[in-house]
């Protein structure tokens, strides 16, 4: 599932979860701050799902039909807010869940950020322009 571009009226609240989708993985993140002047959200990540490429429908996956990445323990991102979107909270409690479950086998902490870093760069190549202008505000 591929996404596009967001609506950027909508003001994101401290607390909120929200998603980053992009092909067949999902960021899920806290919003820290929402930066309106500049239109980026401070995130704190709490997790990335990678559905199997037959399985299209992103918002129905179980934690068991997904690979989860923990990444609580990681460092904060800033992203462009017409790239997120509100998660449910029916897709988000159950991945939740199957993080604590002690049968999840997590990921090592080290594969869970390279996974990030990977992910956030196919996004930034898809989307340049979104990053390009928080470049220039920032100039």
């Amino acid at each position: 599932m591929k996404q596009g571009l967001i609506d950027s009226t909508y003001k994101f609240q401290p607390r909120q979860i929200v998603c980053l989708e992009h092909e067949t993985t999902c960021l899920y993140a806290e919003v820290i701050e929402f930066v309106e002047l500049r239109q980026v959200c401070w995130l704190r990540p709490l997790m990335l799902t990678v559905t199997p490429v037959n399985n299209e429908l992103v918002l129905t996956a179980s934690p068991e039909s997904v690979l989860l990445y923990n990444l609580r323990q990681g460092p904060d991102l800033l992203l462009p807010v017409r790239l997120l979107r509100l998660a449910l909270d029916t897709e988000v409690i159950p991945l939740l869940v199957g993080l604590e479950d002690p049968l999840y086998e997590s990921v090592n902490n080290v594969e869970s950020h390279h996974q990030l870093s990977y992910f956030i760069s196919k996004v930034w190549r898809t989307y340049p322009k979104e990053f390009e202008s928080q470049r220039e505000l920032n100039s």
